[in-house]
């Protein structure tokens, strides 16, 4: 069975499917989705209309992400002030009908409830941000920190001789022009959205073990 991780879609439908047109996965692979799949990209509710729709045939694994937390809080509290300002508006706008109301279908908010904090493979360990650099993976998950797998950062200052972690770390969360591909670490969030950004604008995906990466430029 082949592994390949998805790194940070945003909205970004035309870009995903050109993607997902290149990997030809196939039954033998599992597609694990490193997260953030909503947010400040054009059409966010496609996205989810097409995740849904490739489950069907494909194994998929969703992570969740600090935007899909974002939603989640909102669905909770209806306090919208923190996800409008990190692209909860294009998000609902993406649900919006002719007459600018929203409805988000019960399928969907199951699909971000559902999505898991991380995915550990006996060769890889899957998570949206990162991990704390100084604790094994073993010792990061008994403290299960939420933010941790959402949010961290501090991995990607590391010599990678300072990570202890037993196997490679594949994430995504911090864009960058190009993925970052150590022996320990795997970053594959190469800023999608960010198409109007020097350097930014692509959708990755990576082949493991082989770590072949796959990088299509955005589409509008």
């Amino acid at each position: 069975m082949g592994l390949i991780a998805i790194g940070d879609i945003h909205g970004c439908l035309g870009t995903l499917n050109v993607l997902l047109e290149r990997l030809a996965p196939t039954e033998d692979d599992h597609l694990i989705f490193i997260g953030d799949y909503i947010d400040r990209g054009p059409d966010s509710k496609g996205v989810i209309d097409r995740l849904l729709d490739l489950r069907k045939t494909r194994r998929c694994t969703f992570l969740r992400g600090n935007h899909e937390a974002f939603m989640l809080a909102y669905l909770k509290t209806r306090d919208f002030e923190l996800w409008g300002i990190n692209g909860g508006v294009a998000t609902l706008r993406s649900y919006a009908d002719e007459d600018q109301n929203v409805r988000i279908p019960e399928e969907h908010i199951a699909f971000i409830q559902e999505t898991k904090l991380y995915y550990n493979d006996p060769a890889f360990f899957f998570v949206h941000a990162g991990i704390k650099p100084d604790l094994t993976i073993s010792e990061n998950l008994d403290l299960c920190n939420e933010d941790v797998f959402l949010w961290e950062r501090d991995h990607l200052d590391a010599f990678d001789h300072e990570l202890v972690w037993e196997k490679p770390v594949v994430c995504g969360h911090t864009p960058r022009p190009e993925p970052l591909n150590r022996p320990r670490l795997i970053d594959i969030d190469t800023g999608c959205v960010y198409h109007s950004h020097p350097h930014m604008g692509h959708l990755t995906a990576v082949r493991l073990p082989e770590r072949e990466f796959v990088i299509v430029e955005y589409v509008g």
